[in-house]
């Protein structure tokens, strides 16, 4: 394949440059990796390293340098959109440089030098034998076959480095996915220089394996790490540490050409008038399960220990956990890595755990304590019993040292449960006021947990909701997001556990509608009686709760005595009303009896109508006399009501 003529350019050679290996890394949990590269560097040489173009933003923001002589001229790398501004104002286009005589052809015009020759380029061709091209002069048209390494020179300096670069920049731009950085510093001397970048990263997932006593003592804890290298570069013999931390950590478009909109200005003109049409108006608008044992077939000898790890250094500092591995190590770019970080030896102990009543079984779990002194990050463990059985797993979330943790890791089939809940209410007080009786009382609410734990022993942790307002009446070992914690023994034997709140309740019996007004005021012969008989004092329910409180009051409660007074005075009224509602109805049919006389004495005429006459007299008098009896009775009941509302006045 023939080789491209050179053009001959007259710019400055790129100063030299070296890429420093990667020493150390330090991975977070919030997504981040700082890498630090350095070693040696000679006087006059600069840094280059390359970078995934994702993470350019982050290097220009995060970028340190560390250098005892050097000066810091600037970083450089190539524009992000490399290609459009390598050949932005050149006469020719990337696709030009697909072979010699398409580059030429697009530099038609420019002055070149070529076989001993000066014109302006007018074309250039392949032939048999060499390249052909076409150069015109102030003397006509000249015709030249070039041969192999012929040069063609352009005059124009400039143009020529301008070309050149983008040659550089369509190099670069094969490579669309990284970037070639350079620092460029200034120095008269040999020396060590490092430099450290934050830039975004995949996550460091810890996992850990956990391993339990039979019932209580020490698990054992081992912390691994998934660590992933998508640095673009090899890391080899590095010094990695894990950091399991909550910093803020923000992304910026600082490689990005930003342009500002601007606010357009128009050309005033004179300003139009311009009228809406009128429309017309318009209306507004237990212990472990067994059942992973059973599907292992248990070993003949006695399982070997688990291979210990080796131990991070750990360091801790506020809302931050630092692990830096002890060795080396080496992880090459695109390469995952799973590597132990942390031994420990953790106080446990094998427990039951309820987190919803209506559950039919609890959780198998064990409650442990971080006795370290650096923080557990939050994983996933996968919990095994002493033999090295397989149980389950278990999502640790952050311990610090001190806390203790409670990781369930199966559900435990052998114990069964069933729960119910009641409530209940005691009068515990009485205030009596005009027109109302306020009764004070504490309610009970209570949800029992039928436990049968099938001859098993241990402790179980019981997580219950709050309830607003209630006080618990069972002992609270623990508040949190979680809720309420108690706890409780199981002996073997099937067990009712019941778990209680209590609150303070206040309720209002009115034993006087007030929509009726002052019941002494009220005239029979004005209402309704029967209508309204649910809202007369007496004849309202009231009378049936009181009764009821007043059983269920305790001989002590403040305000007993007044509730006895005011239930026989509601007592008498319902007596005292039921006379008048049955006087009220004889003097209705007595009513009723006047009108059908006083309509026979009016159709009678001779001796029957003087008959008429004399019964019309009879039923007059009759009727006076009921609604006497009837005021009577109506005025008995008014006087009890006013004797009841004044002793709740």
């Amino acid at each position: 394949m023939r080789r491209l003529l050179l053009l001959a350019v007259c710019f400055s050679s790129p100063a030299l440059a070296e890429e420093l290996p990667v020493r150390a890394v330090t991975l977070s949990n919030a997504g981040l990796a700082e890498i630090e590269r350095g070693g040696r560097l000679e006087a006059g040489v600069a840094i280059t390293f390359r970078v995934p173009v994702e993470d350019v933003d982050d290097v220009l923001k995060s970028l340190v340098l560390r250098d005892p002589a050097g000066v810091v001229e600037g970083l450089r790398l190539p524009a992000q959109e490399i290609e459009a501004e390598a050949f932005r104002g050149l006469p020719l286009k990337p696709a030009d440089f697909e072979n010699r005589a398409s580059l030429l052809r697009a530099l038609r015009g420019q002055v070149v030098e070529a076989g001993g020759s000066t014109g302006r380029l007018a074309d250039a061709e392949e032939a048999e034998g060499g390249l052909r091209v076409s150069l015109l002069s102030a003397a006509g048209l000249r015709l030249l076959l070039l041969r192999e390494g012929e040069e063609v020179r352009l005059t124009d300096g400039g143009l020529a480095a301008r070309i050149a670069r983008a040659a550089e920049a369509l190099a670069a731009a094969r490579a669309a996915d990284e970037r070639q950085v350079e620092i460029r510093l200034r120095s008269d001397t040999a020396r060590e220089v490092s430099f450290a970048t934050v830039t975004g990263a995949p996550l460091w997932k810890p996992s850990y394996r956990l391993f339990l006593p039979e019932a209580s003592g020490e698990a054992g804890l081992q912390g691994w790490a998934v660590v992933e290298n998508r640095s673009g570069a090899d890391w080899a013999g590095v010094r990695l540490s894990l950091v399991s931390g909550n910093p803020a950590a923000y992304r910026q478009a600082l490689y990005t050409p930003i342009r500002v909109e601007r606010p357009e200005l128009p050309v005033r003109a004179a300003d139009q008038v311009q009228v809406a049409a009128d429309t017309g108006p318009q209306p507004p608008p237990p212990l472990p399960a067994p059942a992973m044992r059973a599907m292992r077939m248990e070993p003949e000898a006695a399982p070997l220990p688990v291979a210990a790890v080796p131990q991070a250094v750990a360091e801790s500092a506020a809302g931050r956990a630092a692990f830096t591995l002890t060795s080396p190590v080496s992880i090459r770019g695109g390469e995952t890595a799973n590597l132990p970080f942390l031994e420990a030896r953790l106080p446990a102990e094998r427990v039951w755990w309820v987190q919803e009543t209506g559950a039919r079984n609890p959780l198998s779990a064990v409650r442990l304590r971080n006795a370290g002194g650096t923080v557990l990050p939050d994983g996933l463990a996968a919990v095994f019993d002493a033999a090295g059985g397989y149980l389950g797993d278990a999502e640790l979330r952050a311990v610090q040292p001190g806390e203790q943790r409670l990781l369930a890791f199966a559900g435990d089939r052998d114990v069964a449960m069933s729960s119910s809940a009641s409530s209940a209410e005691r009068p515990v007080g009485v205030a009596v006021r005009r027109g109302i009786v306020v009764l004070d009382a504490l309610r009970r609410e209570e949800v029992a947990l039928a436990v049968d734990p099938r001859g098993a022993r241990g402790r179980m942790v019981i997580d219950l909701p709050r309830r607003a307002g209630a006080r618990p009446l069972f002992p609270v070992a623990a508040e949190g997001d979680f809720g309420l914690r108690t706890e409780a023994v199981l002996e073997g034997q099937s067990a009712v556990l019941r778990f209680a709140w209590e609150r303070d309740g206040r309720t209002e019996v009115p034993i006087l509608d007030q929509g009726l007004g002052d019941p002494v005021l009220l005239r029979w012969r004005e209402i309704d009686v029967e209508a309204s008989l649910r809202r007369l004092p007496g004849g309202m329910a009231s009378l049936e709760t009181l009764r009821a409180v007043l059983e269920r009051l305790p001989a002590e409660a403040p305000g007993r005595p007044a509730l006895e007074a005011v239930v026989a005075g509601l007592g008498e009224s319902r007596r005292l009303l039921e006379a008048a509602r049955g006087a009220i109805r004889q003097y209705q049919v007595a009513e009723a009896a006047l009108g059908r006389a006083r309509t026979a004495a009016e159709d009678r005429s001779g001796a029957e109508r003087e008959e008429a006459r004399r019964r019309l007299n009879q039923a007059s008098l009759a009727a006076e006399r009921a609604g006497a009896a009837a005021d009577a009775a109506w005025e008995a009941w008014q006087r009890q009501v006013a004797e009841v509302l004044g002793r709740t006045g």
